[in-house]
């Protein structure tokens, strides 16, 4: 939320490219601590326009630098995205991440009033 404010008070030119990889930690009962980290890849693109051909890019580049051509994308029913604009990420037959244009719904309980769209994935099945 802070980047969108500094934004919007100007300071930020846009568009606005945001980009992380980091662990995320899940719940998990067949663990002895009782939880589990993924490595996952997170990025967001801000603009006048959503951007989606732009996330969609990213994604094909990560996928040519880690030489895997064993993946597609499918439409995806995640409520987060406007409906007919999102996207799951398969490697083979497994669903390894999303990506798609956020729905206003979400923009507006973030208080973001630019159109956003985004990328998330596990990067297990790689390391």
């Amino acid at each position: 939320k802070q980047w969108y404010q500094r934004r919007v008070r100007g300071k930020m030119p846009l568009p606005l490219k945001l980009f992380e990889v980091s662990d995320v930690v899940f719940k998990s009962e067949d663990t002895e601590t009782g939880s589990k980290n993924q490595r996952k890849i997170c990025a967001l693109f801000s603009g006048k326009t959503s951007g989606f051909e732009v996330v969609h890019g990213l994604l094909d580049r990560i996928m040519l630098s880690l030489s895997e051509k064993n993946y597609s994308i499918r439409a995806s029913e995640e409520s987060m995205f406007f409906t007919g604009r999102g996207a799951d990420i398969l490697l083979g037959t497994e669903k390894i991440g999303h990506l798609g244009i956020l729905h206003p719904e979400v923009l507006e309980n973030f208080e973001i009033s630019l159109p956003c769209s985004v990328l998330e994935m596990s990067l297990e099945p790689f390391v």
